[in-house]
């Protein structure tokens, strides 16, 4: 078993947990924002070498049986405000990689890496330079600063050769005069060629996002009869509120539904799956906006079952005030324009939501009592069960089909991450990370 922590890669025995080697690098100084934070999503694998992203934006390959580094890429450079917080993604004989730092003033980019030898194969910059499509949005030198960042791994489709990847909101968060007309391609999932990184199409879920609407939540391929027809879909829970259906042939948008009861900012999805705004925005006296800073869902991973054909993610309920205050970019400073405060008589909640996308209704939910800021994801079994980390530290399974709980451990610490599964000698084991431990239980 392969995890991560802060620029630390552990490889453990899966039966028993004892370390068999740890590879470390001290803490970047100087970083800012989530890059400061020193997070770590995990790690990617091909053969015998290990891929892992540091704070500072490096890839890493490691060798899988000793821990030693291979080789190391600085592979995000001219602008310091650039970071990683994601797992890499191997595709075939290359290692896909996205950075951080869309609150903060940098361009966001997908870029691929020969898996043997390090060497840059190609670049998708996800902000469009001057003269390029969508560049009327990004005056002057703003494609430099627009954000967009890649800051979670994409989802590979092997039968359409089609790499998946989310890209975050645009920058500054909440000024949008200085970056006019839809901004692409920020809040979009990208349809790339993963041997040439090349552009397939393209769906922005939130245009010209004022509220930190990030679209790198985890985009689920399903093949299923839809509305009576096979099709190829692409599911994806918004941080925006609503979840999309798209067919991931194309692009071509079939439906979204809204799942967030405190939702403002846009009354529904029209017929071309763009939002209807209401209005609102962000303001200098302060205005309310639902969902709050840390969206409806966000990063924790939504899975599907093939048993019940029912899709299962987390859900927060909140709200926040948003305010707005021009500010002009300066390396090294976070790219705001100023922020968002949680109002004291809010009282978020975290829900675990069953949708079926063919009648569009929610099949169940669970709610959950706590603070709401857990970022705990769910995990589908084939024995019917859906696991998930829970908002007041436990992990717990419940039947896929109804909700109804079967069983739960309290970690005692925060959770988030989502779970995993995997098999010894025929026996199956589910682990979950909770604070700085991992827990790994045998089933029956």
């Amino acid at each position: 078993m392969l995890v991560t922590a802060a620029n630390h890669a552990f490889a453990l025995d899966a039966r028993t947990g004892r370390t068999a080697w740890h590879y470390e690098r001290p803490d970047t100084e100087g970083l800012i924002d989530d890059a400061s934070r020193h997070l770590n999503r995990g790690v990617g694998l091909w053969h015998t070498r290990v891929y892992m992203l540091t704070d500072n934006a490096h890839l890493l390959c490691l060798d899988v049986r000793s821990g030693h580094l291979l080789w190391d890429v600085a592979y995000a450079t001219g602008n310091r405000n650039y970071g990683a917080t994601s797992a890499p993604l191997v595709v075939k004989d290359k290692v896909i990689v996205g950075t951080s730092g869309g609150d903060d003033g940098v361009r966001g980019f997908v870029a691929a890496y020969d898996a043997l030898t390090g060497k840059e194969a190609w670049r998708s910059w996800t902000i469009p330079g001057p003269g390029e499509f969508g560049s009327s949005s990004w005056p002057g030198k703003m494609y430099l600063r627009g954000g967009g960042t890649t800051w979670m791994p994409g989802t590979y489709d092997p039968e359409l050769n089609t790499l998946f990847w989310g890209t975050s909101n645009p920058a500054p968060d909440f000024d949008g005069a200085v970056r006019p007309g839809d901004d692409l391609y920020t809040d979009c999932v990208l349809a790339l060629d993963p041997d040439t990184g090349k552009l397939k199409w393209y769906f922005q879920f939130t245009p010209h996002d004022l509220f930190d609407y990030d679209a790198t939540e985890t985009a689920v391929l399903i093949d299923a009869i839809y509305k009576g027809e096979a099709r190829k879909l692409l599911v994806e829970a918004n941080r925006n509120g609503f979840i999309y259906i798209l067919d991931r042939t194309n692009g071509k948008f079939l439906s979204a539904v809204r799942f967030a009861e405190k939702l403002n900012w846009a009354k529904g999805i029209d017929a071309q799956g763009r939002p209807i705004r209401t209005g609102v925005q962000p303001t200098a006296e302060g205005t309310r906006i639902c969902p709050g800073f840390a969206g409806a869902t966000n990063w924790y991973a939504p899975s599907y079952s093939e048993l019940t054909h029912l899709f299962y993610f987390k859900v927060l309920e909140d709200c926040g005030t948003f305010f707005r205050k021009p500010q002009e970019f300066v390396e090294g400073q976070t790219y705001y324009s100023t922020g968002v405060k949680h109002d004291p008589g809010e009282h978020p909640q975290k829900l675990l939501l069953a949708y079926d996308f063919n009648t569009e209704t929610f099949a169940w939910k669970y709610p959950q009592v706590s603070t709401g800021f857990s970022s705990g994801g769910t995990m589908t079994t084939a024995g019917g069960v859906v696991f998930f980390a829970d908002d007041a530290h436990s992990f717990e399974a419940v039947e896929a089909q109804s909700g109804k709980p079967l069983w739960h451990f309290n970690t005692g610490q925060s959770i988030d991450a989502s779970p995993m599964s995997y098999a010894i000698n025929g026996k199956q084991y589910v682990a979950i990370a909770a604070g700085s431990d991992i827990f790994s239980f045998a089933l029956p």
